[in-house]
């Protein structure tokens, strides 16, 4: 995959227009040779308030859309089904 477009967990969906996606990535240690998770969080742009908590989706670089926005929605590859779904 591409360094402008990543795949992650959308871990809040409490702004208008914009989605916290989790990426999480596994690093070798140099030294110890094991792998290590690695999580980062980045602000997408979801123009249309269509990603939910817990979906899986793809994002790419974008222009600057805010002070912490650089990236938009590309898809939802995977829709989260829960438990006790909310009405």
């Amino acid at each position: 995959m591409s360094e402008l477009i990543k795949e992650g967990i959308v871990i809040s969906d409490k702004m208008d227009k914009t989605v916290v996606v989790e990426v999480e990535t596994l690093i070798k240690h140099n030294q110890f040779h094991k792998y290590i998770k690695k999580r980062k969080k980045f602000k997408v742009h979801d123009e249309k308030n269509e990603a939910k908590m817990g979906d899986t989706v793809k994002f790419a670089a974008c222009r600057p859309i805010s002070k912490d926005k650089h990236f938009k929605l590309l898809e939802i590859t995977k829709k989260y089904i829960g438990l006790g779904d909310e009405q």
